[in-house]
């Protein structure tokens, strides 16, 4: 009976879980892994549905596995979260990089997958 008590008294209460954060999507990329890593970024976007910042990480994910259609609905929702927020709120390298993708999203002919390789 004291061994049991004993036992029990040592077991170990589980480490807690690690708090997502928004800027994780981008976190130890693998390309061999994108399925999965996007998926792990779907978390993030889900953890942070006002913030432009996991949406603005993902369009890059779904542009490196290919998926410019997911990439571009991704910049759009970014860049009205973007619209909606105060001018100082959000860092001017992240309003330029999501300003320059939207460019992207309305001209895929100048998207280096859309233009192929290139000509001698």
């Amino acid at each position: 009976m004291v061994g049991l008590l004993l036992a029990s008294g040592c077991s170990e209460e589980p480490l807690p879980q690690r708090q997502v954060r928004s800027d994780d999507c981008l976190q130890n990329v693998n390309l061999e892994q994108l399925a999965e890593q996007i998926r792990r970024c779907d978390a993030v976007v889900a953890a942070f549905p006002a913030n432009p910042v996991p949406l603005n990480d993902r369009y890059l994910l779904h542009s490196l596995a290919g998926n410019e259609t997911a990439a571009c609905a991704d910049i759009a929702r970014a860049s009205a979260l973007a619209r909606a927020k105060p001018a100082g709120s959000l860092d001017a390298q992240v309003r330029t990089e999501l300003k320059l993708r939207q460019e992207l999203c309305r001209d895929p002919k100048s998207t280096p997958a859309a233009s192929g390789p290139s000509q001698p």
